[in-house]
């Protein structure tokens, strides 16, 4: 699969050979379509133009890719970055650490913000019955903990989007209490996506931003991988889906190679390496049925197992 941000850049990518788009990141939408602030539009009468220009541009992506599968990813803008749109300075706090602030999920079912997250599932909803575009999916970022979850599908529903078996709910695996509680989780999803930049700080206590500390910033360490290979055989065992969306398997094909062995379903990397990580795959893929073949079994280092 393959990470997009640019719309514009759909058609330019559309020729490779990718099983579709594992990441689409919503805010690139904001900030270089519509420029202003969810909140701020919607004050100033404009609630049906940010629908209408979210829909046009996730569409644009969704039809150019179909009948792959497309994954949305909610906006999950830091404070910081929703006060650089327009009006932003009336609705954003001030926070030390936005990043393990008020992002993702924490945002959507808030009172001071329930409202803009109610243009997104708009948008997604147009995009699917009005423009007939089945293949968008969508994924929920930074969850927390698993009544987060269960508010945002529940308002999700009432909004008529509901999971079924051409719609999928899929979940971003990016804290500890994921992978803790993937067995809770798997009950309101059909999937996760790995975010190993966020999971690697929060396991490792390291700022990803701080170079002081970056020599200890490594997504390849072995807590990582215990939780990963813990969270595929959780979510497997619900018949749950699990990708991964970093760029640590476009770094190191090495890593890849240790996802497969873990049973991953997909790996999701940037267009430039598309190429490269599906050679790499065939290749390990490989590899394993030849081992199946001839007895030697899996290479599976009892070190990753939880």
């Amino acid at each position: 699969m393959m990470n997009l941000g640019n719309p514009d850049l759909a058609e330019k990518y559309a020729s490779l050979p990718a099983d579709g788009i594992g990441l689409l990141r919503e805010e690139f939408l904001w900030t270089s379509y519509i420029h202003e602030h969810p909140l701020y539009m919607i004050d100033h009468g404009e609630a049906q133009k940010a629908i209408d220009m979210l829909a046009d541009g996730i569409a644009k992506v969704a039809r150019t890719f179909a009948p792959r599968p497309v994954i949305l990813r909610f906006s999950d803008f830091k404070s910081g970055e929703y006060r650089n749109l327009k009006g932003g300075d009336q609705y954003e706090p001030h926070e030390p650490a936005d990043l393990l602030g008020w992002r993702g999920a924490s945002r959507y079912y808030d009172p001071k913000y329930r409202e803009g997250f109610k243009l997104e599932l708009a948008a997604v909803k147009k995009v699917r019955n009005y423009y007939g575009l089945k293949n968008l999916n969508v994924m929920i970022p930074f969850v927390r903990t698993v009544d987060e979850i269960k508010e945002i599908t529940t308002l999700m529903q009432d909004a008529g989007l509901k999971r079924s078996a051409d719609f999928k709910v899929l979940m971003m695996a990016e804290i500890p209490s994921n992978i803790i509680l993937a067995d809770q989780f798997n009950q309101y999803i059909d999937g996760y996506s790995i975010g190993s930049n966020d999971l690697t700080m929060l396991i490792l206590g390291c700022d990803r931003n701080n170079d002081a500390i970056a020599h200890l910033y490594d997504e390849r360490n072995l807590a990582i991988k215990r939780a990963i290979r813990h969270l595929i055989k959780v979510a497997h065992r619900d018949g749950k889906t699990v990708s991964i969306c970093g760029q640590t398997p476009s770094e190191y094909p090495e890593y890849t190679n240790f996802l497969i062995q873990s049973g991953i379903d997909y790996v999701s990397v940037n267009p430039d390496m598309v190429k490269t990580t599906k050679r790499n795959v065939a290749h390990f893929e490989q590899r394993i049925l030849l081992d199946k073949a001839t007895g030697k079994g899996l290479q599976d280092p009892t070190d990753y197992e939880w």
